[in-house]
């Protein structure tokens, strides 16, 4: 069920889904050379024309009372129908595999973040957290944009195959059904999120839990957004090709699938507006220009874990800095109402010996500037810095 002894946090779930150019992309491989390797020193935003792939980005309704306008990575608030025991029977291949076939993670249980750490079976659901989170993510995102990552039952035995041989399966289709079934499925799980369960049984198909990654883990900081916070799970999944998209007209008024440079760049341009966790995602993502290395990379670190983020968000004059875990200045209680530390001692002009910092710096809503030297957890990737913007954060704390 879901942790309803959260004080400050609702649960939810957030897919951060790219999609290959239908002529531009190779056919995704779990054997392709170590990913990311002739980008890991980029300092700049790969040009777009580099990019095979498009991320999706859905624009929340002005009349939201979380986020209005921003664009965003398709997700939503846990259900508690997300944790039904009824999974059981449409997943009842794969039951007998610990979290139905889900590969481990290899993070110490201790370090986990709670969202993941949980155990369900003591708050009465005998699905997993980490299926349940997912079942979350295909679900917002069928809700919200009309892409429904699904495997087929039919192809029971050779999705187990798959599970027992990779630890996971690609999702090189979407579905194969029509629109207007998408339509009217879509329609009922928006009315009800247990529905989702009945399509999957009348449909004879799984979400396809396994072709979504972790990646990382946000929570909403204080008194930013209103009074509705989340601990929100981030996945990503890399599709071949573009599927078929359309908004929900009701929390989402459109959609853009664009590459993640270009997004930044249309950021820059106020063009647009993204919150500071997708700016960071975001500009992690350029990274890797090429879906195939933006896969393997996913695919390969997912099983190392991830850090739960609480930015701590500090305002001086007119700039306002969101301070993330690492920081010299990043407090040990996080439980969701500390303050930053007070800087101690003078500054070190040797780079050799620079206080680590981990930090976003937003001098308006549409500047931040990302400063970064800290060596990120659980082998995961620094976001492409951009030149910084003219303040100095390091002065003001």
């Amino acid at each position: 069920m879901m942790n309803t002894a959260l004080k400050h946090w609702k649960e939810a779930a957030t897919l951060i889904l790219a999609a290959g150019h239908v002529r531009g992309a190779d056919r995704l491989s779990l054997t392709a050379s170590p990913a990311g390797e002739s980008s890991c020193g980029r300092s700049h935003l790969p040009h777009k024309t580099l990019f095979d792939y498009d991320v999706l980005l859905l624009k929340r309704s002005g009349k939201s009372g979380f986020m209005p306008n921003a664009y965003v990575f398709p997700g939503g608030m846990m259900d508690v129908s997300d944790f039904s025991s009824e999974w059981l029977d449409i997943f009842k291949s794969f039951t007998s595999s610990p979290n139905f076939g889900l590969r481990s993670v290899k993070q110490p249980l201790e370090t986990r973040p709670p969202i993941f750490a949980t155990d369900r079976l003591k708050l009465g659901s005998p699905i997993p957290g980490e299926v349940a989170l997912r079942i979350c993510a295909v679900r917002e995102t069928f809700e919200e944009s009309g892409v429904l990552l699904v495997a087929s039952k039919i192809k029971e035995n050779k999705l187990l195959k798959s599970i027992q041989e990779f630890g996971c399966i690609e999702h090189y289709e979407v579905n194969d059904l029509c629109s207007s079934e998408l339509t009217k499925w879509r329609v009922l799980v928006n009315q009800n999120p247990s529905n989702f369960i009945r399509m999957c049984r009348e449909l004879q198909v799984l979400p396809n839990i396994w072709a979504l990654h972790e990646w990382s883990n946000w929570l909403t900081p204080a008194g930013r957004y209103g009074t509705t916070r989340f601990d929100t799970a981030f996945f990503i999944c890399c599709l071949q090709e573009i599927p078929y998209t359309l908004q929900d007209e009701k929390e989402i008024e459109c959609f853009q699938w664009s590459r993640p440079s270009e997004v930044l760049q249309s950021y820059q341009a106020r063009e647009l507006w993204i919150p500071p966790p997708q700016f960071y995602e975001l500009s992690r993502m350029c990274r890797f220009p090429l879906l195939n290395d933006l896969h393997n990379f996913a695919s390969q670190r997912a099983t190392e874990g991830c850090e739960r983020w609480l930015p701590v968000v500090v305002s001086k004059d007119k700039h306002h800095m969101s301070v993330l875990p690492g920081d010299k200045v990043y407090p040990v209680d996080t439980s969701g109402e500390s303050e930053v530390a007070k800087n101690t001692g003078s500054q070190s002009k040797d780079p050799q010996n620079a206080p680590p910092l981990h930090r976003m710096v937003m001098s308006d809503p549409y500047t931040i500037s990302l400063q970064i030297t800290i060596t990120p957890k659980y082998n995961h990737v620094l976001p492409v810095v951009q030149p910084a913007v003219s303040c100095d954060s390091e002065s003001q704390l």
